[in-house]
């Protein structure tokens, strides 16, 4: 197996579950993480963003689905998130404790052997409708 698909199982199996000090190992100090509402630029901002997503919810668990694909400096893979929601989405009616999962794709950019660039494409909506948050 590649090295980038090393990092990218890593990526997925220890950023994703909350070891943000992974991101000092695996990324580019200019690190650029695109969410479809927003650019996030640097590690610091970056594992900001994603420790975001464990305020909202623990027990965290990423499955890799699809992947990865390395194709040169790319890095492509479809995957699960399942984890408990602690609360704290505005308009959400799920009770804190609900278990939910949603589903997503990544692209990864490497540089050097480190990851430079993120794409996330990920089933929000799905995951408000679970939550309540939005009409189903």
């Amino acid at each position: 197996m590649s090295e980038l698909a090393d990092a990218y199982r890593r990526w997925l199996g220890e950023v994703w579950r909350g070891d943000l000090e992974a991101l000092r190992e695996l990324c580019t100090p200019d690190f650029v993480g695109h969410w479809p509402d927003r650019d996030v630029r640097g590690v610091e901002a970056v594992a900001e963003r994603i420790g975001q997503t464990f305020q909202l919810f623990e027990d965290v668990t990423t499955e890799m689905k699809a992947g990865p694909v390395v194709d040169g400096t790319l890095v492509a893979a479809h995957w699960t998130f399942t984890g408990t929601y602690r609360g704290g989405i505005p308009g959400a009616t799920a009770a804190p404790g609900t278990r939910v999962s949603f589903t997503g794709m990544d692209m990864v950019r490497a540089e050097g052997g480190l990851f430079a660039e993120y794409w996330v494409v990920s089933d929000v909506f799905g995951l408000m409708t679970r939550l309540g948050a939005i009409p189903g």
